[in-house]
């Protein structure tokens, strides 16, 4: 089979990067009945799974939360990709449009073309142009397709009740090589219900460095800008909410917000693992802090800090630490998301197979240098959270390559055209040893 997409196939990608799939709140539609994510993500779920239906696949959705495709033998072992189709807010400094897939350069631009739409994709052609080719695999592939993991991860966990769980799967949502630990992850709100003296906002996802912040302190407006990314590595952007601070001048932080003078005195300027009471490294790395959604008005002050934590750390005790450094402020302190870190045995079999993978292609993907192959072979811990903590029997695997600038939340989201020929070699080799 040639590695080359096909014009249908770059269609395909195509039509789904179109689709603006960020969720919102439930609607109810008259056809489908509730869709609790919003129209968008449930538009990209019914393309996806149309296309597939269309191309001799079985396919299926539960709760109109998440869908999956299938080939193989129909009461053979099930073996599953886990991909989501939701993306986060396209954000500022786009300079292409994000949801048109752009070919500029040997470059596919578009938001979600590396998380997680693009692997979506390249998994599904992996499994078609298997299936096309007679491909008779000893178990069924299944290809599950989640439509709310940048907010909650509660599609997958719905699958996880409700549908069949697989023997074993992966989910290209991460990085290379194979990925065996995940780090802990919660949301922190920091608070108070008074009103506040000014207006400020900033940010609107958890799980990306805000790339925009406004505040307006006695009829003065203020703004700064800052540099998207993923919340995991907060190192790779500039937070906006920082910036805004510093541009304010100190009398303004002391007497008008007491949200904003925590900040200026308890973050700024400090570590994470300084501000969070974290002081450890473990296997998984050590503690980030991302401050990502800040809110102050006649409702009260409110800031939303996201933290990766060491998988042997407790998360209970930085929700301790905050709440002792935030009290001083009159804030209160309280945990609106949590997901335990994750960690399994780097000697599983499957692990195995897929290193080995990752290891034959590695060369073909883009900026690739012969050093690698002994700096980025050996299974890694991470920060990010996949669909693996919320899946039975489940690791992430790619899609990123480790060399190269993380793309994940960032304006002009990009993958070499390359790259993505070369992942759905690589899924397709997946699919073949372990099934």
């Amino acid at each position: 089979m040639s590695n080359s997409l096909t014009p249908e196939e770059y269609g395909f990608i195509e039509k789904l990067i179109s689709i603006d799939s960020t969720g919102s709140t439930p609607v109810e539609d008259p056809e489908y009945g509730t869709l609790p994510y919003g129209a968008k993500p449930f538009t990209a779920l019914k393309f996806f799974l149309d296309t597939a239906d269309k191309d001799g696949m079985r396919t299926g959705i539960i709760d109109n939360r998440v869908g999956w495709c299938e080939f193989g033998p129909e009461k053979a072992d099930l073996i599953g990709i886990v991909c989501h189709l939701d993306v986060v807010p396209a954000g500022d400094g786009w300079k292409t449009d994000p949801f048109t897939l752009t070919n500029k350069d040997g470059m596919l631009y578009g938001r979600g073309i590396v998380d997680d739409k693009g692997p979506a994709a390249a998994s599904y052609i992996a499994m078609k142009r298997l299936k096309d080719s007679g491909y008779a695999p000893s178990k069924r592939i299944r290809l599950i397709l989640g439509t709310d993991e940048e907010r909650t991860c509660s599609c997958v966990e719905t699958y996880a009740a409700k549908g069949e769980i697989p023997s074993f799967a992966i989910t290209p949502d991460g990085e290379f090589p194979v990925i065996y630990a995940e780090k802990g992850i919660m949301n922190i709100k920091i608070s108070t219900d008074e009103p506040s003296a000014i207006k400020a906002q900033a940010g609107s996802a958890a799980n990306m460095v805000p790339a925009h912040s406004s505040c307006v302190i006695d009829g003065i407006n203020y703004s700064a800008k800052g540099k998207m990314a993923h919340a995991s590595k907060p190192d790779l952007g500039v937070n906006a909410i920082f910036e805004m601070i510093r541009i304010l001048d100190r009398e303004s932080v002391e007497y008008s917000s007491p949200l904003l003078r925590f900040i200026a005195n308890e973050i700024i300027g400090k570590t994470a693992a300084e501000y969070t009471g974290c002081g450890i490294t473990d296997d998984s790395g050590s503690v980030t802090a991302n401050p990502s959604i800040l809110k102050c008005g006649e409702d009260g002050e409110s800031l939303i800090i996201d933290i990766r934590c060491p998988v042997s750390y407790s998360m209970d005790a930085i929700t301790s630490h905050l709440a002792m450094i935030a009290a001083p402020y009159e804030l209160t302190c309280e945990i609106t998301n949590q997901m335990a870190p994750l960690y399994k045995a780097k000697d599983i079999p499957e692990i195995s197979i897929l290193t080995d993978i990752w290891k034959d292609n590695m060369p073909s993907y883009s900026g690739f240098k012969p050093e690698y192959l002994d700096a980025y072979t050996d299974p890694i811990a991470i920060g990010g959270g996949t669909y693996a903590r919320h899946m039975p029997n489940t690791i992430a695997f790619g899609i990123q390559t480790p060399w190269q600038e993380d793309q994940c939340h960032q304006a002009n989201e990009c993958r070499a055209l390359n790259d993505f020929e070369t992942d759905i070699k690589v899924l397709t080799e997946a699919i073949k040893k372990l099934t």
